[in-house]
């Protein structure tokens, strides 16, 4: 019979098992926290450079600005200038999604409208003259967080982008699932998933009635198969919200700070310490999962569904948002980016399946050559807008150049044979 004493001292041990678990985590994130990590693999990565060779299009991957500064002195929307100004006619610019927070676009007469359009606004005016093209994607922000009325959210922010950049693609239209494909350059493809439609709540549009090409939830991902497949010969890029790897918090990875002081993920002051209680909300949000996670039935059967896809072909890009920093993994022959660091930042672990991953403001930039070589770049604010970018802190040939194509071989020499 377990006596009072005993489940005392179970108790006490119990706590201060917890609590050096705690310090244990809390000493190790003080040393790898806002640090990049690099793979050991990939330790050589600086000594690595694009041939010279003729660059044939560049591409931007920028998610979550939607609270970028507006008062031109954002440090992430300048160097995402630069970066325009740099790349010319011969690029383009893919947004992916919560473009503006906290909600979306409300109603005219909501309190946070003007607000809303002020952070739209400042994301359009840096691509009134841009030659290249920009591509909108919808994030679980830009439907109203998920909520039921989210839809009406999505409508009006594609119809205010539309308005106000008239060149802009808002991808897919109408908050249709998709795949939708763009052809970006010669060889080039870009395909674009509405990731936020599968875990969206309320209305959600289907059928040609709205403009859809697909009838239910698993008809995108045979379209998907099929674009894939006829288009073996080009360059792919799918570019969705929501990540399909994530060593942060979306894909259950958490701090000590969580564990420990779990309401501040409420209120950034809130540091009251709930040991053990603190640690239930990581825990569900990595097991169970909110509908924003990849553990959520949803999110994940999404998930499942996609990569069944897109691993059955090599050299396959994701590029994707939603969690607060930049990352990438190298997996099963396919290169899939984070790269949600347009306007704020969150914990990131490194190790894992990742090959880098950096708690930093900033985003990723893909380089095609001619010669069929691709580059990833990552691109991150100076200090001062004198200096715009600061010094490159991961690089990393994603496709080799394509091998010459051969000769023809050389005619026998004649032998004097007569036949």
């Amino acid at each position: 019979m377990v006596t009072v004493a005993q489940l005392v001292y179970f108790t006490l041990a119990l706590v201060a098992g917890l609590a050096l678990w705690l310090l244990y985590r809390f000493s190790l994130e003080r040393r790898y926290r806002r640090q990049p990590f690099v793979a050991p693999a990939e330790a050589g990565w600086a000594s690595q450079t694009p041939q010279t060779g003729q660059l044939r299009h560049r591409l931007a991957l920028v998610g979550d600005l939607g609270a970028v500064a507006t008062d031109g002195q954002d440090p992430v929307l300048n160097l995402l200038q630069h970066w325009l100004g740099e790349a010319g006619a011969e690029s383009s610019v893919v947004l992916l999604g919560d473009n503006v927070y906290p909600t979306g676009i409300p109603a005219p007469t909501h309190p946070g409208r003007a607000a809303a359009e002020k952070r739209l606004n400042t994301q359009l005016d840096a691509f009134q003259q841009y030659a290249g093209r920009v591509i909108f994607l919808s994030g679980n922000h830009d439907w109203n967080k998920g909520r039921p009325d989210g839809y009406q959210y999505l409508l009006r922010q594609e119809a205010y982008v539309l308005e106000h950049l008239p060149a802009a693609h808002y991808l897919p239209a109408k908050g249709c699932p998709g795949p939708v494909t763009l052809q970006l350059a010669e060889g080039l493809l870009l395909v674009v998933l509405n990731t936020q439609w599968w875990v969206q709540n309320g209305p959600r549009p289907l059928g040609p009635e709205f403009g859809c090409t697909v009838s239910n939830s698993k008809e995108p991902f045979a379209q998907l198969q099929e674009i894939l497949e006829h288009n073996r010969h080009q360059q792919i890029v799918v570019a969705g919200h929501h990540p399909l790897y994530s060593n942060a918090m979306h894909g259950g990875k958490f701090t000590t700070k969580q564990h420990l002081f779990p309401l501040t993920a409420a209120h950034k002051k809130a540091y009251v310490p709930l040991p053990i209680i603190g640690s239930l909300f990581p825990a569900y949000r990595k097991l169970i999962g909110a509908a924003e996670d990849m553990a959520h039935p949803r999110y994940r059967k999404m998930r499942r569904r996609l990569l069944r896809v897109l691993h059955q072909f090599p050299n396959i890009i994701y590029a994707a948002g939603h969690d607060h920093n930049l990352q990438y993994f190298h997996y099963r022959q396919g290169h899939f980016l984070v790269s949600g660091s347009g306007s704020k930042t969150a914990f990131v672990q490194p190790g894992g399946k990742a090959t880098f991953t950096h708690e930093h403001k900033g985003f990723f930039a893909l380089e095609f050559y001619q010669g069929g070589e691709v580059w990833l770049r990552t691109y991150e604010p100076g200090t001062s807008a004198a200096e715009p970018l600061a010094a490159e802190v991961f690089r990393k040939q994603l496709v080799p150049a394509a091998p010459p194509a051969p000769t023809a071989a050389a005619a026998p020499a004649d032998s004097g044979a007569q036949s």
